[in-house]
């Protein structure tokens, strides 16, 4: 399944926010989008909604923000990935979306350094 045009358009306006912090691309993936810097995927978009990357050092200030996990379903089963819903005003921000899209690049540096 591909992506919609108004998911198109998201993504577009998504990338263009962050290129503060260095040139970000998107990538067609799954029915979505993955969002790259330097070869790392720090971000995905599904369904019109970003997500970006945390781990054990992040993921408490997402989840106290209530912002929700990316989850998908196979086999009946529910896999949560370490992919938290963005907070909105970083799509209106661009000083938010350098803070946030920061943290989640570093996430995804410090998941590679582990490799």
């Amino acid at each position: 399944m591909s992506p919609s045009a108004s998911e198109k358009e998201f993504t577009i306006h998504v990338v263009e926010l962050m290129q503060s912090i260095g040139l970000v691309s998107a990538k067609a993936m799954f029915g979505g989008y993955g969002i790259f810097l330097k070869g790392l995927m720090f971000g995905l978009i599904a369904d019109s909604v970003l997500y970006l990357k945390i781990d054990q050092e992040t993921e408490d200030e997402f989840a106290a923000k209530g912002l929700e996990p990316f989850t998908y379903s196979k086999k009946g089963k529910e896999f949560k990935m370490s992919y938290y819903q963005a907070p909105e005003e970083v799509l209106e921000d661009s000083d938010e979306m350098y803070l946030w899209a920061s943290k989640a690049y570093n996430a995804a540096l410090r998941a590679a350094s582990k490799k």
